[in-house]
This record gives C-alpha cells, sequence and structure tokens, in this order.
C-alpha cells in the first residue's frame, strides 16, 4: 500500500532536476512513451542549485530548473549563504519530510570536536556540512536520499574510508538509520553503465538485524540482490564524534571497511559485496539513438580526424617527459571500444562529453551507412533517463552534455522513492 499522505522534499544540489523527475515522475502529451509515472505522493517544495564560481554564465542547470519547474522553484544562490540568511530569520525555508541531493564528493574532515562549544567544522566550501547543517536546521526530516560517486566509500587514500565514516556519524549524530548501496544502473536494466553510491537515512522505531537487513531492508526491495552468506558480511563501528572519525577511523588501514552495500544503526554497521538479482527487461544504447535525420552535421567526426580519436582510444605504451621536471617516463593505458556498442549500455557519461575535440573518454559510435558520430544532447539526456530535450532550454551543446555527466539516472531515484512510499502506506495504517 503505497503512501496517501504528501511527503514534501527538498532537493539540494538540484542540478536540471533529477531526484525530482525520479519522484515525482514525467508525462510528455507529444510523446507517449515518454512517460515515468510518479513514485508516490512526492512533492518538491523548496529546491537549491548553484553552480560556482557565482557568474550569470555558470548558472544554466538552474535556468533549465525554473524552465521545467517554473520560475520560483529553485533558489539559485550558494547554499552555504542561504543558510545564514535562514539562521538569521530574513528567509524561509519550508519544512519537509525529505531531503535529497547529489553532492560532490571532497574532503570531509572537520576542525574540532562536539564537545566544544562550536561544534564541528567542516572545510569552508565542503557540500557535506551544509546537507548536514539543514538537516539540524529543519529539524532532522524523516528521510534523507543522497547521490555520490562509488569511491566515496573509500576515500581519502591516505585514510580509506575516513569521508563515509564522517558522513555516518554525522548521520548517527541526528538519530537516523542508514542504508546504502552502490548501484549500477546498467545491473538493473538501464541503458548506461553508471556505478554511483546512494545512501538513504531515515527516522525509525524499529530495532535492526543489521545483517538481515542488507538483503531485506528498503535499498535491497528497491534493487533486490542476492542473499550474502554470513561469513560475507563484515562489521564495524562508528565513531560517536565526527572528530574522532577524522583523526583515527582506520588510521594506517590500506583497504576501506565499507563495501559497496551495508547498514548502519546505533553507530553498529554491517557490510558486505552483493550480487544483483535483476530478471526484468534490459536497456541498451542503441534503444536512446535519435534518427540520423536529427543528428547536425557537426556531430559527425571527419574522415581525416579518425586516426587520432583511434590513437586516443587505443592501447599504449610510450616514453612521456614531464613537462615540469624533464623526467622521463613510461606511460600505458589499455584499449577502449572504438566505435561504442550500440547493443550493451554505454558507458558512463562524464562532464566532457560535450565538443568537437577528438577524446578518449567521450562516446563514438558508428552509423549504419558507416560514418562516426558523437552522441547528441537529447542521446545523452536518454541515457539518463531525462526525457528526450530536457536540458533543450536555451544552453549551449558543451553545458547540455556537463548537466548530464553529472546528473544521476532518473529511474533510480524513482525505484527507491517506490519502496519509501510502500513504507510511508504501512506506517500510516
Amino acid at each position: 500500500m503505497s503512501s496517501k499522505k504528501t511527503i514534501r522534499v527538498a532537493e539540494l544540489f538540484a542540478g536540471v532536476g533529477g531526484f525530482r523527475l525520479g519522484l515525482e515522475g514525467y508525462h510528455n502529451p507529444d510523446e507517449p512513451n515518454m512517460e515515468l509515472p510518479a513514485a508516490g505522493p512526492f512533492k518538491t517544495v523548496w529546491a537549491n542549485q548553484w553552480e560556482p564560481p557565482g557568474t550569470e554564465a555558470k548558472q544554466f542547470a538552474a535556468r533549465c530548473y525554473r524552465a521545467r519547474f517554473g520560475e520560483k522553484s529553485v533558489v539559485n544562490e550558494d547554499i552555504h549563504e542561504v543558510l545564514d540568511t535562514y539562521e538569521r530569520g530574513e528567509a524561509d525555508i519550508p519544512d519537509v519530510d525529505m531531503v535529497v541531493g547529489g553532492f560532490p564528493c571532497q574532503d570531509y574532515s572537520v576542525a574540532k570536536p562536539l564537545s566544544q562549544a562550536g561544534g564541528i567544522e567542516g572545510k569552508k566550501g565542503v557540500l557535506w556540512w551544509d546537507i548536514y547543517r539543514f538537516l539540524k536546521l529543519k529539524k532532522t526530516p524523516r528521510y534523507v536520499l543522497l547521490e555520490n560517486v562509488d569511491r566515496l566509500l573509500k576515500s581519502p587514500a591516505s585514510q580509506r574510508g575516513r569521508d563515509f565514516a564522517i558522513i555516518l556519524s554525522c548521520l548517527n549524530d541526528l538519530g537516523y538509520s542508514v542504508e546504502w548501496r552502490v548501484v549500477n544502473s546498467a545491473e538493473y536494466g538501464f541503458p548506461q553503465r553508471r556505478k554511483r553510491t546512494y545512501i538513504l537515512a531515515y527516522l525509525t522505531g524499529e530495532e535492526w538485524d543489521l545483517d538481515n537487513r542488507i538483503s531485506q531492508g528498503l535499498m535491497a526491495q528497491a534493487f533486490p540482490i542476492v542473499t550474502p552468506s554470513p561469513e560475507a558480511v563484515h562489521h564495524v563501528d562508528i565513531p560517536d564524534d565526527p572528530y574522532l572519525a577524522t583523526r583515527d577511523f582506520n588510521k594506517g588501514g590500506k583497504v576501506s571497511p565499507f563495501m559497496d552495500a551495508g547498514v548502519m544503526q546505533d553507530g553498529h554497521v554491517a557490510t558486505c559485496k552483493v550480487a544483483e538479482a535483476y530478471e526484468g527487461a534490459r536497456r541498451v544504447l542503441g534503444d536512446v539513438l535519435v534518427d540520423e535525420a536529427d543528428v547536425p552535421y557537426e556531430f559527425y567526426i571527419e574522415p581525416e580526424m579518425l586516426p587520432k580519436w583511434q590513437y586516443l582510444k587505443g592501447a599504449k605504451r610510450e616514453d612521456r617527459v614531464d613537462k615540469k621536471t624533464g623526467f622521463t617516463y613510461k606511460y600505458s593505458e589499455g584499449a577502449m571500444a572504438f566505435p561504442d556498442a550500440v547493443d550493451r549500455p554505454s558507458r558512463t557519461i562524464l562532464t566532457g562529453e560535450g565538443g568537437r575535440g577528438a577524446s578518449r573518454f567521450k562516446h563514438v559510435i558508428k552509423t549504419e551507412d558507416g560514418r562516426y558520430r558523437r552522441l547528441v544532447p537529447d542521446e545523452l539526456d536518454q541515457l539518463q533517463g531525462f526525457p528526450r530535450g530536457w536540458t533543450n532550454t536555451g544552453m549551449s551543446d558543451g553545458h547540455r552534455a556537463f548537466c548530464m555527466g553529472n546528473a544521476l539516472v532518473v529511474g533510480v531515484p524513482h525505484a527507491i522513492g517506490r519502496v519509501i512510499s510502500e513504507f510511508e502506506g504501512k506506517r500510516h495504517v
């Protein structure tokens, strides 16, 4: 039974609205196939998007958000300054039941322990601390759903897993129980191989059996897995104070204790590697390709430029010279597929996907008439699960590609949202 009570959402670091679309769904009457039902009674009541540095030219994502959701749908200001204004009583942020957002993976170290008057302080400009601050200022909303790169679980290299331990310590301090999963979208039928860490934190009076929760919790209901064996599950405790996590967690450890699935309650963690258990339909790159008649000329690669693309995509083992030191070193890298296969999910879209220049990481397909071309922005939109043309709001093709490189696969928060809605429905029976 899905919840009938409206779940009010704040979308932080909103980009072009991936979380909002995943939760609220979308419908295009001109193209019936472009439809995603709402995951539940979710309603985004506040959103923030700010692209530094603070120039109008950089705010193309916020302009797209406004174009799609309304002129007053997003606050286009630095979130840190917005929260300062809110604390002074000079701005209003509505109360919410859920906070969502995709935030950069940065160094989350803290300056001092909770016992000191000022409490914890993150490095200036590190956005995790604004999420933590938002949660405290809004009196701990019931749900938090965050997205980050998969390396979050093992950063920084000097103290593996410390950053994630800090985040878990902060969420534990606020009373949340937490589930997380590294979701490779292609393993659940989406047309792009994109591995991202999803963190679901929520307030619950239920006492968890941590080992069983990994395969029976909300994340596992959204993205089914093979039940792990007891010996595959590892346990670790999280310091109560984020400062202690900064100073001591896994000090000297060469491997992070956090694996691609896990749960935490009251500072106790169970974590393991998992195998996906998906039997549904699967989509591939070819499913999102537009008609060749709709591809502008500049997206085709000139024949004389093909050798450069082939070199960049190919395997290498060659001597190179460091321009600063003059030191000669051996550089090597493996080959990448060229062209990209259209009968399999695509590689991960990166922010540098736009532009005509040859690149190792841009996608290139071979057309039926033998020509090679880059992906057009409409195809990038669809690879992330957005409606075709979602970012076609006046921004450049390069900016459209940048937005999709920063975005998430819309279907992932949609699947999690459906489970949350059902969970809420059972709570209110």
